[in-house]
């Protein structure tokens, strides 16, 4: 046995290509709404190709990159990205023929202008909240075009080569939009019904799996609930967004998705071991059961979704207190449909303050385009400055080496400029690695398949496969969506650019020595010229999240006092939406350059036992709480429990201080000691709540033990590590 566990060992993957390949399994993992937008991608491009193909419209790989830049997710975003696309390119078209009008017979002078262009654009593309994307088109157009103007002196042909991207890309636009519109619409409100009715399935099964020990387990990992809130928040923005609702319907739709939320935190912290035992119990799963489906069945009506009320029945007590936060749930959703539940007082003067708050910051925030700092905040005029230099630098080198082939040299600098190290090092391998994919794609077709063409059907056949795999990659996260449209922006460019059968190999060569290059560059000066690290920034976010999470402790600490509390599942999910934000934050950081040996891997693992912890003290705590509130042995459980809270709240909030502090000194907070919670309950039933409380009280316990040691000058160690 040992001889053949050594063969295995041996035979093994080596370690970064195992985790390459567990990092695209799961990227390239199918999930609802992914075929649909890969489906719509498809779509607009095979009309874009054969309407371009037809009509000898030029630029066809710019046409088909409109197409996936303006198919989103939902309705909403792609009218956005229409909207900004439009105005972007009509006013960089505009500044480019005026800079040509004005000075094309004056070379240095071209230069000058369009680096001026080209910074204010860059400055603005940072300073500006909404029409970041419209600055980021006209520095794009107006420093491309000057690769242009000194291969002719056509003034006449350059501004009608102008006038036919503007062409190619707002027909594009058109496309994208009629398709999005009328064919396969992506409305915001169904992907968000949908997306509830997919978690109560999931609830439902976990309750099932309760009642029958045979039934498929059902597993809610943390990971699921912060993607499940994270989602659900995201697409309730989109709807509201997309119609104006009512402020009751505004009410009702943020009921149903706290009371889902809820449910779905209550079945993740459901023991693995519970068992239905009595009829009673059996007939309180099988009650919520139907409430469930009942609430699922209302979603998928169009009328009925925002107005479902349970029918009015006392809750069953029962000894699974995950259960009865589920039913707490459930009749909190059903007495704002009816309107029948009041805050107190206090609470609602606190609500409405709050409210009025939130709308005072939504007003400044849609009021204002520029960001507080615009003109106070060096770091935009640093990342215009590294963007420009960098631009210059391979403008300079492309004449000099006379080598046309490389233009996107150029673009590449602007594509991979971003805020921080991390995304900027993230998007060029992106871009390197779609590249790398796209051209092997068309090398392969211009070998093999090309020769067999005989009509646009023939180019559909080869074209529309590789159109697909880029839309499904684009349709996934950040991660790897960006290498989807250069797997599509590469092919094309091979095979599509021109309406002949494509000839010279060398262009795909070049094209991909200008995007090394010009990654290398941008890279290089964005190490070396004020570098903008987030290691920072992440930190500050940690601290933050910690103490979002001792704040929802404290209100489970006074709510041993006052009575169960329905639902606190907004507070819960913005929480789980910080930790998302922070795992996207990490993944950046784990990219930037080390400057000093190991630093990056020291806070990438640091981070990650952070993370790690965090979401266990979340999900830790809601169980904790559930089990407190059912406890029968009363008051004086109540209150230790209380008081356990009080003090978990209390060490969280002094490790986010120590976290947030310049340099960090945090430690490791000290044990809270759940022993206290065993005193002297009464009866065989207050015993095994007894003892269940001090389970839960265990795991806030090793969670808060595993928050990790983080000082300025540490090292990696296996303090830590075993921890992350």
């Amino acid at each position: 046995m040992s001889g053949l566990d050594g063969v295995g060992r041996r035979l093994a993957w080596p370690r970064p290509l195992a985790e390459l390949a567990a990092f695209l399994r799961y990227e390239l993992a199918a999930f609802p709404g992914r075929g649909n937008v890969t489906m719509r991608c498809v779509l607009g491009s095979a009309i874009v190709i054969v309407a371009s193909m037809t009509l000898r419209v030029p630029e066809l790989a710019l046409s088909l990159i409109v197409v996936f830049f303006v198919t989103q997710a939902n309705i909403v975003l792609t009218r956005v990205i229409a909207l900004n696309l439009v105005i972007g390119t009509t006013c960089a078209i505009a500044c480019t023929i005026g800079l040509y009008a004005l000075t094309f017979d004056y070379p240095l002078l071209r230069i000058i202008v369009a680096s001026a262009i080209f910074f204010c654009s860059t400055y603005l593309m940072r300073a500006v909240t909404k029409f970041g994307l419209v600055f980021f088109l006209v520095s794009l157009i107006v420093i491309y075009a000057q690769s242009f103007g000194d291969l002719t002196d056509n003034a006449e042909a350059l501004v009608r080569s102008l006038l036919w991207v503007w062409s190619a890309v707002n027909y594009a636009v058109a496309v994208s939009l009629l398709i999005n519109t009328l064919f396969l619409p992506a409305e915001p409100e169904r992907q968000l019904r949908a997306a509830m009715q997919r978690q109560l399935a999931t609830a439902h099964a976990r309750l099932a799996a309760v009642l029958d020990v045979h039934a498929p387990a059902v597993r809610i990992g943390s990971l699921d609930l912060e993607r499940g809130a994270l989602s659900l928040q995201k697409l309730m923005r989109f709807a509201a967004m997309r119609h104006r609702y009512s402020n009751e319907d505004v009410s009702a739709m943020l009921a149903c998705v706290t009371a889902v939320s809820r449910i779905v935190e209550a079945a993740a912290v459901l023991p693995d071991d519970a068992v239905a035992h009595g009829a009673g119990q059996i007939d309180a799963i099988r009650a919520v059961q139907v409430e469930l489906v009942s609430l699922d069945h209302a979603l998928g009506d169009d009328a009925q979704w925002l107005h479902w009320s349970a029918p009015e029945r006392a809750p069953v007590s029962t000894s699974i207190p995950a259960l009865d936060a589920m039913q707490r749930a459930l009749s909190a959703l059903s007495d704002a449909a009816r309107g029948a539940a009041p805050p107190p007082p206090d609470e609602a003067a606190a609500g409405g303050a709050a409210e009025k708050a939130e709308k005072a910051e939504k007003a400044a925030a849609r009021s204002a385009l520029l960001e507080p700092d615009v003109f106070a905040n060096p770091r935009y005029a640093r990342f215009s400055l590294r963007t420009l230099l960098s631009v210059l630098i391979c403008y300079v080198f492309y004449n000099a080496v006379n080598w046309p082939g490389i233009h996107t040299i150029m673009l590449t600098c602007l594509v991979v400029a971003l805020p921080s190290l991390g995304a900027s090092s993230r998007h060029g391998l992106l871009r390197i690695s779609g590249a790398l994919v796209g051209s092997a794609l068309a090398l392969f077709m211009v070998a093999f398949v090309i020769p067999r063409l005989e009509s646009v059907t023939g180019l559909l056949l080869m074209s529309l496969p590789v159109i697909a795999l880029g839309a499904w990659v684009s349709a996934g996260s950040e991660r790897i969506s960006y290498a989807g449209v250069q797997i599509m922006f590469t092919f094309a460019l091979a095979l599509l650019e021109s309406f002949s059968p494509p000839s010279d190999l060398t262009e795909i060569r070049d094209r991909m020595a200008g995007i090394l290059l010009g990654v290398g560059v941008a890279t290089f000066i964005q190490m070396s010229m004020w570098p903008e690290g987030e290691a920072d920034a992440l930190r500050a976010q940690l601290a933050s999240v910690l103490r979002e999470i001792a704040a929802l402790a404290r209100v489970g600490a006074r709510a041993m006092l006052t009575g169960p509390r329905a639902t606190d599942s907004p507070a819960v999910a913005a929480t789980w939406a910080k930790l998302a934000d922070c795992e996207t934050v990490l993944a950046r950081v784990s990219l930037e350059p080390d400057w000093r040996e190991g630093e990056t891997a020291r806070i990438t693992l640091l981070s990650q036992t952070v993370l790690a912890q965090s979401r266990a003290l979340l999900v830790a705590l809601e169980a904790f709480h559930d089990e407190a509130m059912t406890d029968p042995s009363g008051g004086a459980s109540m209150e230790r429990a209380g008081k356990f809270q009080a003090d978990v709240a209390d060490a969280l909030a002094r490790y986010a201080s120590q976290l947030a502090a310049e340099p960090p000194a945090a430690t490791t907070p000290a044990p809270a000691d759940p022993s206290r919670l065993r005193a002297a309950p009464a009866g065989a039933a207050g015993a095994a709540g007894g003892q269940a409380l001090e389970r839960h009280a265990q795991r806030i316990d090793a969670a808060l033990a595993g928050l990790p040691r983080w000082s300025a000058g540490d090292r990696a160690s296996g303090e830590f590590a075993s921890a992350g």
